[in-house]
């Protein structure tokens, strides 16, 4: 499989050559399912809290006597079954987070990138470097890649760049990663992925070395 490697002005550099058996044989939807829900788990907080009956305040004191009154028996005003009392089987402070084998990590990734390539949604330029880290300029790159600003789009960096981060902070739709931080979640969320040259070969070397 080959990838065209355009420049910021949208000419077509050179090509590079992906061999077929980097990616899996097989397309497991269920393993991008649970690499999804995995990422998505892991920035829930876990802190709702709710009081049981021993921890709303009062309620010491049993509102009326136990016979002759001809209303129900009752022992607290801070009984589930009374406005205001306690919350039975209420959610707790607790962790989500849960990690996938580190193969199944690295073939989502795979799936991922393959996904994109299949949908013909992926492209690589050799630099996302810009001469200066203004938006006009950004909102150019993309123009002369063929991108629209009204799609979702995922810039992966080989590195922590600022000066490109702060490029395309203004624009709504735009996300810069590093390629250090990309999951399978990004790269099915956006609708376009760009990469940088050094970045792609850094994700085919991390996740295509060993299968």
């Amino acid at each position: 499989m080959e990838l065209m490697v355009k420049d910021k002005s949208g000419k077509v550099v050179e090509t590079m050559a992906i061999p077929d058996d980097v990616f899996p044989e097989s397309t497991n939807i269920h393993l991008l399912y649970l690499a999804v829900k995995s990422f998505l788990d892991n920035q829930r907080l876990g802190t709702a809290k709710t009081k049981t009956r021993g921890e709303v305040k009062g309620g010491g004191k049993k509102p009326w006597r136990q016979k002759g009154t001809g209303r129900a028996r009752h022992g607290s005003i801070r009984s589930p079954i009374w406005k205001g009392g306690g919350v039975v089987f209420g959610p707790v402070p607790r962790s989500f987070y849960h990690s996938l084998p580190k193969k199944e990590r690295r073939q989502s990734m795979l799936l991922a990138l393959a996904d994109k390539m299949a949908d013909q949604s992926l492209s690589v330029v050799d630099t996302l470097d810009l001469t200066t880290p203004k938006t006009k300029e950004a909102a150019s790159v993309l123009k002369t890649l063929g991108v629209g600003e009204d799609q979702k789009i995922l810039c992966v960096t080989a590195g922590k760049k600022e000066s490109i981060i702060r490029a395309f902070s203004n624009l709504p739709l735009i996300s810069v990663k590093p390629v250090n931080e990309i999951t399978p979640y990004l790269l099915l969320k956006n609708q376009v992925v760009i990469f940088e040259k050094a970045a792609l070969l850094t994700f085919l070397e991390v996740y295509g070395g060993e299968r």
